[in-house]
């Protein structure tokens, strides 16, 4: 069973001015994300904006990234819907893909009872493809409590849980009381930070790692701070942390991935535009945006700080 440990890329979908997917951009995006050193990808997730691809326009992303990867990391293909029917569809189609396993997210808007998250990844899981739970509450409007948690780690083929509940009690909890369980009991469940300001804190809790927006744009820098932290270096993780905050914080700045993909964009990366219900980025919070990523050592292109006067 696959186990997961380091750091994973959230990845944006790469636009074009029209709105169009760049599947060139993409291709340099997931070669850009293993050259420096990232341990997976996560195509389709809420920070690819998958919610407004069309389904052909993620088939071809899936197909793509597997013919870049390679195996060389494991790619992990968000394939959630608040339809369970719809789910298994794309779970299915992921695993025809050859992807290595799913990224489920709990149902959004219907707020279904335990009974029902429970069957609805069991449905998950029963299409073959090892799954990870997402959890965040923020976006479905419907938290997974550890002890609910605890249970649907028991499906078998549910193999971890990207957490973002930003709460760090129930971090701790998914760690001590359902993870830890899993391992004594010789079957693998990873708990994966879904907040990047609560990587180190997880880490130190004994967590696996994190799925990462922030490493979109600085992957080396991301993996640094997983890589130190499960080492068990706190005083070096601690630096990295504080030194990657900033713009951690401003990542956030707006609604996940309009920061993101401006500053990779100015930084000459694949980014590109985001779609309609999102817009770009307010005026006001260029100048905040463009700080952050000095403090971390990003420079522009197209002279971008000339803004900042």
């Amino acid at each position: 069973m696959l186990k997961l440990r380091g750091a994973f890329t959230a990845l944006i979908t790469p636009m074009k001015d029209n709105g169009e997917v760049d599947y060139d951009a993409w291709r340099k995006l997931i070669n850009f994300q293993i050259d420096a050193g990232i341990d997976g990808l996560v195509p389709l997730g809420t920070t690819g904006e998958t919610p407004t691809l069309d389904e052909d326009e993620e088939e071809k992303l899936i197909r793509i990234a597997v013919e870049e990867v390679k195996g060389r990391v494991p790619l992990i293909i968000g394939t959630g819907s608040n339809s369970t029917r719809h789910m298994v569809l794309y779970t299915q189609r992921a695993k025809n893909l050859e992807a290595d396993a799913a990224l489920v997210v709990t149902p959004y808007y219907n707020k279904p009872n335990d009974e029902g998250l429970i069957r609805h990844f069991q449905a998950a899981a029963a299409v073959g493809l090892p799954v990870v739970v997402y959890n965040i509450a923020a976006r479905t409007g419907r938290n997974i409590s550890a002890p609910l948690m605890e249970k649907i780690s028991r499906i078998p083929g549910i193999i971890g849980v990207k957490e973002a509940s930003g709460d760090i009690v129930q971090i701790g909890d998914m760690i001590n009381d359902v993870a830890e369980k899993r391992r004594a009991e010789g079957a693998p469940f990873s708990v994966l930070s879904g907040d990047d300001s609560f990587t180190l804190p997880l880490l130190a809790l004994g967590g696996d790692g994190l799925i990462s927006v922030v490493s979109n744009l600085v992957p080396d820098k991301v993996a640094a701070l997983v890589r130190t932290g499960l080492s068990g270096n706190f005083e070096d993780a601690r630096k990295l942390h504080y030194k990657l905050l900033p713009f951690m914080k401003a990542a956030f700045i707006e609604t996940n991935p309009i920061p993101i993909k401006t500053a990779m964009t100015w930084a000459g990366l694949p980014g590109g535009s985001v779609r309609l219900p999102l817009g770009t980025l307010d005026p006001k919070n260029e100048a905040p945006l463009r700080t952050a990523m000095r403090q971390i050592g990003i420079t522009y292109i197209h002279n971008e700080e000339q803004k900042d006067g």
